[in-house]
C-alpha cells in the first residue's frame, strides 16, 4: 500500500475522529450542569396535535395510542391523529377501537410507497400551536410532552426533538443498537448546544405548526424526510433545540437483514440530502453545522469504509504471510510465546492513537447512558464496541453504492 494510504492517511482520520469525540465531551462537560437540573413545570401548555403514521403495525400501534393517551398533558390541549397508510394487515382493525375516543381522530388513506404523505395528510387538519409525529411502534414517557413544550418557552425555538431509547431489546442485534441509541442521546444534546441539530426524528419530534405553513409540508427526500426537514429548517435560521429528558422508546429491527434495510435507507438519505443541499457546505452563515459538524458527518461514512478496507488489507496480507512461512517450514505446533517484557509493547502512534479512540468512545457510551439515566455499564456496550465495526461497512457501501449509481432504497 502506498505510503500516504498506508500511513499518513489512517494517521489523519483518526486524529480528527479523536478530536471530534474530545469535542462532544468537552462541550458536554462544559454544560453538565444545566444538563443535569430537574426540568420544571412548563408556564404554559400550548394546543398539540400528534400525528402517528402506522403502516402495517397491528402488533404495536394500540400500545403507541395508549401511550400518548397516558401523556401528562391537559386533554383538551392534546389531539392524537392516527392514520392507516393503506396497511395490509389488522391495522385499521385495531384502531377502530379508538375511534369514539374523544382525543384521537383516525384517517385511512391508500399506500404511496412513503411515510411523508400520510405526515402531511395530518399536517392538513392540523390546527394546533405545535405538531409532532411519533412512529407506530413507539411508545412515549408520560412526561415526554411536557418536557418538549419546556423547550418551546423560549420564542426563538421552533423545534424539538426527543431523547430516543430502545424498546425491550431482546437479541444480540437489539442490544447493540441500544448502545448506539445511548451514544445518540450524547450526540443530539451536543448538536443543539451549538446550533447544529439538523435531523428531526420520527418518534416524538415537535414543531411550531407556523414552520409548516411558512416553509411547506414534508418532501419525498429519498424516504428520510425527518431530515431533510432539519436541513430545510438550518437554511432558514430556525432554532432545533432537543429535550434530552424526553424519552421515547422505538423497536429496533431484530435482524441483520432488518437492520442492514433499515441503514442503507437512513444513510443512503442522508448523503443524497448533502447533496440536495450541498449549497450550505462551508459557509459561515450556517455556523457550526455548516463548517463542522455536515462536513464531518459526510467524511465519516467515507473514512469507515476505508478503515474496513485497511483492516482487510492488513489481515489479508498477514494471513498470506503466515500461509508462505508454512509453506516453507511447515505448520509447528509450538504455542506461541508471549513476551511480556515492555520492549514488546506496541508503541507505534497508529495503535496509541487507535487505543486513544477506543477509550473516547468508552467514555462518549459512559456518558450517553448517564443523560438517559440507564446503567453505565451493560453488555449492550460491549457489543457495540467489539461488533458495531464489522457490520456497519457493509451498510456504508451500499447506501455509497446507490447515492453514486442513482439507485433508489425502498422504504420497507
Amino acid at each position: 500500500m502506498p505510503p500516504f494510504f498506508g500511513e499518513l492517511l489512517p494517521h489523519i482520520l483518526i486524529f480528527i475522529s479523536l478530536y471530534f469525540e474530545v469535542f462532544l465531551l468537552v462541550t458536554f462537560f462544559e454544560r453538565r450542569e444545566e444538563i443535569s437540573k430537574e426540568s420544571p413545570e412548563p408556564s404554559a401548555f400550548p394546543t398539540a396535535t400528534v400525528i402517528v403514521p402506522c403502516f402495517n403495525e397491528e402488533k404495536t400501534v394500540a400500545g403507541t395510542l395508549d401511550s400518548l393517551l397516558a401523556l401528562d398533558y391537559p386533554k383538551d390541549k392534546l389531539a392524537i391523529f392516527a392514520i392507516d397508510d393503506g396497511s395490509t394487515d389488522g391495522t385499521w382493525k385495531v384502531m377502530q377501537a379508538y375511534k369514539d375516543h374523544p382525543q384521537i381522530r383516525l384517517f385511512q388513506k391508500e399506500n404511496e410507497g412513503s411515510k411523508y404523505k400520510a405526515l402531511n395528510l395530518g399536517l392538513a387538519h392540523a390546527t394546533s400551536e405545535i405538531v409532532g409525529c411519533l412512529d407506530a411502534d413507539s411508545f412515549v414517557d408520560p412526561k415526554a410532552l411536557k418536557r418538549i413544550v419546556l423547550r418551546f418557552e423560549n420564542p426563538e425555538t421552533m423545534a424539538v426533538t426527543p431523547a430516543i431509547k430502545l424498546h425491550q431489546p431482546k437479541n444480540f442485534i437489539q442490544m447493540m443498537q441500544r448502545a448506539e441509541y445511548s451514544f445518540s442521546v450524547l450526540i443530539r444534546k451536543v448538536f443543539a448546544l451549538i446550533g447544529s441539530v439538523y435531523i428531526t426524528p420520527g418518534p416524538f419530534s415537535f414543531f411550531r405548526k407556523s414552520v409548516f405553513d411558512t416553509l411547506g409540508p414534508y418532501r419525498h427526500a429519498h424516504h428520510t424526510e425527518d431530515l431533510e426537514i432539519g436541513l430545510r429548517m438550518q437554511t432558514k435560521d430556525y432554532r432545533i433545540d432537543n429535550a434530552h429528558d424526553a424519552y421515547v422508546y422505538t423497536v429496533a429491527p431484530s435482524t441483520l437483514r432488518g437492520l442492514f434495510k433499515q441503514r442503507v435507507r437512513w444513510v443512503h438519505g442522508f448523503l443524497e440530502n448533502a447533496l440536495d443541499y450541498r449549497q450550505i457546505f462551508f459557509k459561515r452563515r450556517y455556523g457550526n453545522l455548516s463548517m463542522f459538524i455536515l462536513p464531518l458527518a459526510v467524511l465519516s461514512v467515507f473514512s469507515a469504509l476505508y478503515f474496513a478496507a485497511y483492516t482487510l488489507f492488513y489481515a489479508g496480507l498477514t494471513i498470506s504471510e503466515k500461509v508462505t512461512e508454512i509453506r516453507i517450514i511447515g505448520l509447528t505446533l509450538d504455542w506461541p510465546r508471549v513476551a511480556t517484557d515492555w520492549f514488546f509493547l506496541n508503541t507505534e502512534s497508529l495503535m496509541l492513537l487507535s487505543i486513544a479512540l477506543i477509550l473516547i468512545t468508552f467514555a462518549l457510551l459512559v456518558t450517553g447512558k448517564a443523560i438517559g439515566r440507564e446503567k453505565l455499564l451493560s453488555r449492550d456496550m460491549l457489543y457495540f464496541m467489539v461488533c458495531y465495526g464489522f457490520v456497519a461497512p457493509w451498510w456504508l457501501l451500499k447506501s455509497v453504492y446507490n447515492t453514486a449509481f442513482s439507485r433508489k432504497t425502498s422504504w420497507r
